[in-house]
């Protein structure tokens, strides 16, 4: 049986309906920035063995929740899984970031990848998924995510994380169908591993392309959007009697804000680089809004964090269809402390922009 969510904020404010405030939640808002996370990974050992255990998936998925007045919970997971599941053996070096042991390297090594079953090899994930609704009991939404294909790409090809990506992109330029083959498979594992997480019980979903901007308008288009286009087809777009809101982020991402928005998503991620207001005259009413806070605004004094969420506020402007997040994920270094100070700040701030108008006030008593 469904348990009847609480808040509900977060999916009225992606459905562009009407809130009362404007929802709140962070991207990478469990994490090592908070030392009950760092307590709970030092007893999992390491970072995969952190993910692969519902049961602490869960208690640090819940732990910010216990801290802040957030609006969503997101579940704790990592963009990596599915290049895991698929052979290519994900490991975490300290200070170095994502590795695999298999990385992609030719036409022949694409030609072996095979869409992995979600519920088999990634079923510690929607063992998450489950565990996480049961323990949130209805409290706030629970957002599933997944890394875009051309990001996952990156990774694959590149062995790691990269400054230049000068393999993949090399790879994209030298043998563009072998690029697509690989993108191909990657759009269809994403889609059925987002459609597992939503029937496992998430409530909305994002799709993160953080290596996007890496690329030229035309192969942005080619290369990064049109796979996403397919998995935005392809999702589950209600469950349990309710709509699943889709949200795309692209950092860097400002020069395809209208491409992006036709898709059919229901919202766009911001990062702190493209101002919100133009973003909003841009896309119009077509979707939400994200963002975007500069991650690094966490780390100035209380009332320098209070006016720039207040800029942000304002920038968007009035009514409904705002999401007030980090441009990007938090850093580890910022002091949980001013996190509170920001989520504070919208809630004590935001209800005066969807307050109605006096004029519509005076209409509805006249009536």
């Amino acid at each position: 049986m469904t348990v009847e969510l609480k808040n509900d904020l977060l999916l009225r404010a992606l459905e562009r309906q009407p809130v009362e405030r404007t929802p709140v939640w962070i991207m990478r808002q469990a994490g090592r920035y908070l030392p009950e996370y760092r307590e709970v990974r030092e007893r999992a050992g390491d970072f995969m063995s952190l993910c692969r255990n519902a049961e602490l998936a869960c208690r640090v998925t819940l732990q910010p929740l216990r801290r802040f007045d957030l609006d969503a919970a997101i579940l704790f997971s990592d963009i990596l899984t599915i290049p895991d599941a698929m052979g290519l053996g994900l490991y975490f070096s300290p200070g170095e970031g994502p590795k695999f042991q298999n990385p992609v390297s030719s036409e022949a090594d694409i030609r072996r990848l095979a869409v992995p079953d979600p519920e088999e090899e990634l079923g510690y994930v929607m063992n998450a998924v489950r565990t996480i609704r049961h323990e949130l009991r209805g409290a706030v939404p629970l957002i599933g995510f997944a890394g875009s294909p051309w990001t996952l790409a990156t990774y694959m090809v590149e062995g790691g994380s990269s400054k230049e990506f000068a393999r993949v992109r090399g790879l994209l330029y030298q043998e563009p169908s072998a690029m697509h083959k690989l993108l191909e498979i990657l759009a269809r594992a994403v889609t059925e591993y987002l459609n597992a997480q939503v029937r496992a019980g998430a409530q909305a979903l994002m799709i993160f392309d953080t290596w996007g901007g890496t690329l030229t308008r035309e192969n942005y288009r080619d290369f990064s959007l049109n796979y996403m286009q397919q998995i935005v087809d392809g999702l589950i777009r209600e469950h349990e009697g309710r709509r699943i809101p889709v949200t795309l982020f692209t950092k860097n991402g400002g020069a395809w804000l209208e491409e992006m928005a036709a898709t059919g998503c229901d919202a766009l991620g911001i990062d702190w680089t493209q101002p919100i207001d133009i973003a909003r005259a841009r896309v119009g009413s077509k979707v939400a809004l994200q963002g975007n806070l500069d991650p690094c605004v966490l780390y100035a004094q209380p009332d320098v964090i209070e006016a720039q969420v207040a800029k942000v506020l304002q920038d968007f402007g009035s009514g409904s269809g705002h999401v007030f997040n980090l441009g990007h994920g938090i850093h580890p270094a910022v002091p949980p402390e001013n996190v509170k100070v920001m989520v504070d700040a919208v809630h004590a701030l935001s209800p005066a922009l969807h307050a109605p108008s006096p004029d519509k006030s005076q209409a509805k008593s006249e009536g």
